[in-house]
């Protein structure tokens, strides 16, 4: 089969669809993979990198895109609609919930869209997801500490404190992955740490990770209420497979927090937790609303795209092989993988898509 890599266009989006290394498999397979010129520059994959692997270098978009399937990290743009055709496979983060004017042009378009996000295991776990939901968790911590710094906007908190000053408080809204590894790294610089969720066997399991080093709560409003107003970090770690988050945090609640506090949504890809929050990026990546210092990158792993390329690729590439053999029959021989179809035939097939967008629906 013929396979298409396209250089990213997202703002300072740097990982890359399929590393060198992915690309020998694939070649070992005699499947030829056509990669976008620099498109793995970002990542620290050069063109003779790939070349090495097998690969053809394109010089232009419409090249890589001209393949049955097309491998990418992050959802098309509105420049790379008209790349969308008929009878293609696209494999890559969709996030369709939070983007209407996507999922029109692939209902459109007749091509056959598979989403990263919603591939699913019989166990429930969505082993796509989760690597780069390990980086996004880890990084929220990360990027929360850096704004919360008074030349960033924030309020000048140290989040691990000081002998003799309190450490600073950070609020985690759900108990997935991303939320247990911003608990990670928040506990490891020695801030004061809650999780909420609705979940109390994940709260339960959470105790046995974390004991006594992190409060656990029941995700109610009451709760949610009374955290959030003392929060120097709150950050949004929800996750509705294949719909739009809810929304847990009012704006009349952000506006109860200290000036200078911060938010960071990782579920922002998803439409987001926080009423006040809105899609940012890596070249503007805050903006302060009711005092508040709000930060909004849907692409977070994007900022570290040498390991998280290598993540993503370590996950994808057995679906990838199995596209590639086997076509729209691999639908049928994995189950998780037929999980992750979103558009097919001019349709919505994924229901928790077609609940987001019933008018699109046949």
């Amino acid at each position: 089969m013929e396979i298409g890599v396209p250089k990213e266009t997202k703002d300072q989006e740097f990982r890359v669809g399929l590393t060198p290394s992915s690309v020998r498999v694939l070649s070992d397979k005699d499947h030829v993979v056509f990669v976008e010129t620099n498109a793995g520059v970002g990542a620290g994959f050069s063109d003779r990198d790939y070349q090495k692997a097998g690969a053809k270098i394109v010089a232009t978009a419409a090249e890589a895109w001209e393949r049955e399937l097309v491998v990418k990290v992050k959802e098309p743009l509105k420049t790379e609609y008209q790349y969308l055709q008929k009878g293609q496979l696209l494999f890559t983060y969709l996030h369709l919930a939070a983007d209407r004017c996507l999922t029109e042009s692939l209902i459109e378009s007749g091509a056959t869209a598979i989403a990263y996000e919603t591939v699913e295991l019989p166990d429930g776990k969505l082993p796509l997801l989760t690597p780069m939901s390990i980086i996004a968790g880890r990084l929220s911590v990360q990027f929360g500490a850096r704004y919360l710094e008074k030349q960033q906007g924030g309020r000048g908190v140290l989040l691990g404190g000081v002998p003799g000053v309190q450490p600073g408080k950070v609020v985690i809204l759900g108990g997935g992955v991303v939320g247990t590894e911003a608990a990670k790294i928040a506990v490891g610089m020695g801030a004061r740490v809650q999780i909420f969720d609705i979940n109390v066997e994940r709260l339960v399991y959470l105790e046995t990770l974390f004991g006594s080093r992190v409060e656990f709560l029941y995700s109610s409003p009451a709760q949610i209420e009374a955290a959030v107003p003392e929060a120097d970090l709150l950050i949004g770690a929800v996750l509705v497979v294949g719909r739009k988050a809810p929304i847990l945090v009012s704006r009349d609640l952000v506006k109860q927090m200290r000036s200078g506090s911060v938010i960071i949504d990782v579920a922002v890809d998803q439409g987001g937790c926080v009423e006040t929050l809105r899609p940012t990026s890596h070249t503007n990546p805050t903006y302060v609303e009711e005092g508040v210092v709000h930060f909004g990158v849907p692409n977070m792993p994007g900022s570290v795209p040498w390991t998280a390329t290598q993540a993503l690729n370590n996950s994808t590439l057995p679906y990838v092989l199995k596209l590639a053999n086997y076509g729209l029959e691999a639908l049928n021989l994995d189950t998780a993988l037929a999980k992750g179809l979103n558009v097919k035939n001019h349709q919505i097939v994924h229901p928790a898509v077609q609940q987001v967008f019933p008018d699109l629906t046949q």
